[in-house]
């Protein structure tokens, strides 16, 4: 005689052993899949920043975009290279050189002009600026600027993205960045500078600069190993020492304003904010470490207020200004330099 199965429905425990999976496959498979295309979304925006404008505003602050940073971590991999390339005159001589053009186009371009318009220039001259400014690989000007805004108008309250009293210092130092949260521009704060298409262009392809920089760098190493053998260098150790060194040098360097200068130095003004000032990082960045006088009067297109203070950057731009490039830097008011002391230095 035939025997049958009762039909138990769902709940028979005979049909649940037989299919243990049947619901797991499906939603594993999806979950697979929103991973591979959030991956190629990452990916794809190395090259085109644009692609999900707005899309990553709403992640959580400290999410950070694993794929979308490959390229950064790549950057201080590869000056581990130096074990192998070694090491010339010539070559150390261009990083330094490298170093110093992009830390003062950061700070006198990037930051005391689109941040701050603290002095004018021509629209030529705007974009020359933002080209010499994007070759540091600190992202496009509009981005960099609409960030800076930003901290400037919440720093070291919770809103600010890279204040180390709200967020500890590593993540003022170089957490922030690798934030899904931190990738987008915020159009609103740069209104004044997104209008110009040219500006809209480099900040939505932000690694073009810095590629034809690295090229242009290996094929001086190249033409020098040709034409000057005995200088000693190479394609790959100028790449090396030339682009990757003096990158991650300008990008950590930058990076100490945000982080150290809310926690070591001297407060010359009240403020709200931690920003202090701090003669080495000074020194290191080419005058930025005058940040307690900064934040106190951001207008400024000087930052050490005072004549002993060494603000290299606006010594540059001055000379810059004398040659008709930029004009109308904005001074130091003298009420803004005699007020609200809290100590003479």
């Amino acid at each position: 005689m035939t025997q049958t199965l009762s039909s138990g429905g769902a709940n028979d425990p005979r049909i649940s052993e037989r299919t243990p999976s049947t619901h797991a496959k499906p939603d594993e498979r999806v979950k697979q899949a929103g991973h591979v295309r959030s991956m190629i979304r990452s990916v794809s925006l190395w090259f085109d920043n644009s692609r999900t404008a707005g899309a990553t505003a709403a992640a959580d602050r400290y999410e950070v975009d694993w794929y979308r940073i490959i390229p950064f971590i790549g950057l201080h991999l590869m000056c581990l290279a130096v074990i192998w390339v070694g090491w010339s005159p010539i070559a150390i001589g261009v990083a330094a050189a490298l170093y110093v053009v992009r830390m003062f186009a950061i700070t006198g371009f990037y930051h005391r002009y689109f941040s701050h318009r603290t002095f004018k220039t021509s629209r030529a001259g705007q974009f020359v600026f933002a080209v010499a400014g994007n070759t540091a690989v600190q992202r496009g000007p509009l981005w960099w600027a609409a960030h800076h805004r930003h901290h400037h108008r919440y720093s070291d309250q919770d809103e600010d993205r890279h204040s180390p009293r709200q967020h500890g210092f590593f993540w003022a130092h170089v957490g922030w960045i690798t934030s899904k949260s931190n990738f987008d521009t915020n159009l609103d704060a740069v209104q004044d500078l997104a209008k110009y298409p040219e500006l809209r262009f480099l900040n939505r392809f932000d690694n073009l600069i810095p590629l034809l920089l690295g090229i242009a760098v290996f094929c001086l190493g190249v033409a020098l190993e040709t034409w000057a053998p005995q200088l000693g260098t190479s394609g790959f150790q100028m790449l090396v020492w030339g682009f990757f060194v003096s990158t991650i040098f300008v990008a950590h360097a930058t990076f100490t304003i945000n982080s150290l200068t809310h926690i070591f130095g001297r407060k010359r003004y009240k403020s709200k904010d931690d920003s202090r000032n701090n003669v080495w990082l000074a020194l290191l960045t080419l005058g930025e470490g005058w940040h307690n006088n900064h934040h106190y009067y951001p207008g400024a297109t000087r930052q050490g207020f005072y004549w002993w203070e060494i603000d290299l950057t606006y010594y540059a731009l001055v000379a810059l200004s004398s040659l008709g490039i930029i004009w109308d830097l904005n001074p130091v008011p003298d009420k803004i330099r005699a007020s609200n002391h809290v100590s003479p230095a």
